[in-house]
């Protein structure tokens, strides 16, 4: 599917083909994982102990990889016009980086105060089910990986996701101003929206790829700024760059910070959850910091930023893994500017370029900043706000990435 092309015509596909894709689902989830249980709830085990990068099944040569991902950032009362969060039909719409010939989905209910019911759920109409059930109750603050299900994943393409929540309560776990339009409906209709509600992760069975690159960010990786539906972010436009050799996952919040709570869970609480746990993670992208500069309270010690950063390289050098990182972006324009955080913000990429703290550096600062004004934005690359990109801006970093070192067979020094 084009990337661009809209959910209007996965629609169109549904009526035709739902009966003959229920029953291949059927068979190819028996064929990946087994007969399993029948019942009709499932208590979702500790997040913490569901495997998300489990070994691919013995008659395939192929592995789990994440195609897309997006971190559980907030719980909301998802009313709309006095309507109850009963009798819902979400279709979440995704966009995938490589493809596959099976999905897996992970759905979470993190900040929910109440177990989270779904009695279906489909990967582009077909059925996915839960330890063999089709329906599945995930406690407050649990997370759950699905069965595999037999579908056809295309790379590069929107993928629709659609989970049946028929006594929802509480908060609902979503991820917000996802720069994509997805849909709910109830009795009132179906209205559109821009947050992805409990689906965190997609993985495929690949049999080429190598593995999978997790980019753990704020609303520059989560793409503020960025046109709707275009799937411009600068992950995407890695994606596109690797052509398939390795899926891309997002994990950037919106106002996410590395020290402190915020918008979302600070990331380096969040960070095995949503990055190292990524099925199939073999190289780790880190650029955060500009919030902890910008946002009150202000981190006025460049060295605690950049002590955090190290602290994360190393517990993903502790998996084994690779650790690619960024220097942080100018913002004068934006309101919480002044000339003393942004010394602050030099000192940490100052920090960052004199190595220690990253495998290898992407310098998105001194391709985004104005050669005439290096505190500000270049202005072709500026949203308007001066803090966010335009696509323009953001098809510059995704093109920065040096792909060579994202290799995950490269050695990973240990002398951080």
């Amino acid at each position: 599917m084009p990337r661009r092309q809209g959910y209007a015509l996965l629609i169109a596909l549904v009526a035709g083909t739902a009966a003959l894709a229920a029953g291949v689902a059927f068979a190819g989830s028996l064929l990946f994982s087994g007969s399993g249980t029948r019942s009709q709830q499932i208590a979702a085990p500790d997040p913490r102990s569901v495997a998300r990068t489990p070994a691919a099944p013995a008659h395939s040569t192929g592995l789990w990889l994440g195609t897309w991902a997006a971190a559980p950032t907030t719980g909301v009362i998802d009313t709309y016009n006095g309507s109850d969060l009963t009798r819902r039909t979400i279709r979440n719409v995704v966009h995938t980086s490589i493809g596959g010939d099976a999905a897996r989905i992970t759905l979470s209910n993190l900040f929910g105060t109440h177990p989270l019911v779904v009695d279906h759920a489909t990967v582009d109409t077909r059925p996915v089910t839960f330890r063999g059930a089709a329906a599945v109750t995930v406690a407050a603050g649990g997370q759950i990986v699905s069965d595999p299900v037999l579908v056809p994943v295309a790379a590069d393409a929107d993928l629709v996701v659609t989970l049946r929540t028929p006594t929802a309560e509480g908060p609902v776990t979503i991820h917000p101003g996802t720069h994509q339009t997805s849909y709910v409906e109830d009795g009132q209709g179906t209205r559109r929206t821009t947050d992805w509600r409990y689906l965190t992760a997609v993985d495929v069975h690949n049999e080429t790829a190598a593995g999978t690159i997790a980019v753990i960010g704020d609303s520059l990786t989560a793409g503020t700024g960025s046109t709707l539906d275009a799937n411009s972010r600068w992950p995407d436009v890695l994606a596109d760059r690797l052509h398939g050799r390795y899926g891309v996952v997002n994990a950037g919040i919106a106002g996410n910070r590395i020290l402190r709570d915020g918008r979302g869970v600070r990331a380096s609480a969040r960070f095995d959850r949503d990055v190292l746990d990524a099925a199939g993670v073999k190289t780790v992208v880190i650029a955060l910091g500009i919030n902890d500069v910008q946002q009150f309270p202000q981190e006025t010690d460049p060295q605690r930023i950049a002590d955090a950063l190290r602290s994360m390289t190393r517990r993903a050098h502790a998996r084994g893994l690779r650790v690619v990182g960024a220097t942080l972006m100018p913002y004068e324009g934006f309101r919480t500017w002044t000339p003393t955080q942004n010394a602050v913000r030099e000192q940490v990429n100052e920090l960052i370029r004199a190595g220690g703290i990253f495998d290898s550096v992407i310098d998105f600062d001194k391709a985004a900043r104005d050669p005439y004004h290096p505190t500000r934005l270049l202005p072709a690359y500026d949203c308007g706000d001066h803090l966010h990109l335009n696509d323009t801006g953001y098809q510059r970093l995704g093109s920065l990435v040096d792909l060579p070192a994202l290799q995950h067979d490269r050695p990973v020094s240990d002398q951080f």
